[in-house]
């Protein structure tokens, strides 16, 4: 089993909960989804994320999805998964059940109960004692989490924890906390960072020293293009490619409709059977239904010029 590392890099597309409309899980539409973003160009996936609607599942439906998607992954890329949870023993059951399941790793965020710098960093060092020898990802996340973690916070978590191998850097605004990461001095080892908010500032992470997105869009091929070009050092094509599909990422952002507008995308484009959310839990109106197939009509007529 393949573990994750600091030199995580790419498209780890945060993987949507396919449900049948009933409520049900769409484990076939599992199978399709993953196959859906190998081929885009993923290296990697990230489950049971905010937006894969991990609160909703049961323990057991937890498993069940997370075994359904390894097995389709096959080991071709890296599989982490979203261990957040209030308590320290449902960290520790979830984390014990996805890694004998042949995850690379745990993604943790903050409860949103921590207040100081200090509280923060606690925190993070009792899961990795908690956790043992399992690489994890450190989500930051303040805009969902309300914890603020300031640059010289994240730098005494990687510092102290060496499990600590990959940061989900979603703060927003954020280009300057990636650069104060970089700096030189900040970190005693580099680490991976992925970006999230859906890849709407992935030009500039990049060029800001992120080394991918860790992220859902209904489009990876975006992001894969993007980072490609940027590592390339074509900046100007990643931002043509960026600019193509700006308008659809962006309102696939809006808070509260984006996880609706992002099943509805896909599954019109086949990738699921169903665009259903777990009660609770939104849908979109037929105005927005045709507000996402308009700004869709757009953005392949400028890829069509894009060539």
């Amino acid at each position: 089993m393949t573990r994750l590392a600091t030199d995580a890099a790419g498209v780890f597309v945060i993987a949507v909960t396919p449900f049948h409309p009933d409520g049900r899980i769409d484990l076939e539409s599992c199978d399709r989804m993953v196959d859906f973003y190998l081929d885009a160009g993923a290296t990697g996936l990230t489950v049971l994320g905010i937006m894969g609607e991990a609160p909703k599942l049961t323990v057991e439906e937890s498993r069940d999805v997370v075994a359904r998607i390894l097995a389709r992954v096959d080991g071709r890329v890296p599989v982490v998964v979203g261990v957040s949870a209030p308590g320290f023993a449902q960290i520790a059951t979830l984390t014990a059940m996805v890694m004998d399941l042949g995850a690379a790793g745990v993604m943790v965020a903050p409860p949103g109960s921590l207040r100081t710098d200090d509280q923060i960093v606690t925190y993070y060092a009792q899961v990795a004692e908690l956790i043992g020898d399992v690489p994890f990802v450190l989500q930051d996340f303040p805009l969902v989490t309300g914890v603020q973690m300031a640059p010289k916070v994240i730098a005494r978590i990687v510092n102290d924890l060496p499990t600590c191998v990959c940061l989900k850097h979603e703060d927003w605004p954020g280009l300057e906390k990636i650069s104060a990461l970089r700096a030189d001095g900040m970190l005693n080892r580099r680490i991976s960072i992925l970006c999230g908010n859906g890849g709407l500032f992935l030009p500039e992470e990049m060029m800001r020293g992120a080394d991918g997105a860790m992220t859902g869009f209904a489009y990876p091929e975006m992001m894969v293009s993007v980072i490609r070009n940027c590592a390339a050092g074509d900046s100007d094509r990643a931002q043509d490619i960026f600019d193509a599909y700006l308008p659809l990422a962006r309102f696939e952002q809006q808070p509260g409709m984006g996880l609706a507008i992002r099943k509805y995308t896909l599954a019109r484009r086949g990738v699921i059977a169903h665009d259903a959310l777990r009660r609770p839990g939104g849908s979109l109106s037929q105005k927005g239904r045709e507000e996402v197939d308009r700004l869709i009509a757009r953005q392949e007529r400028r890829l069509t010029e894009l060539g």
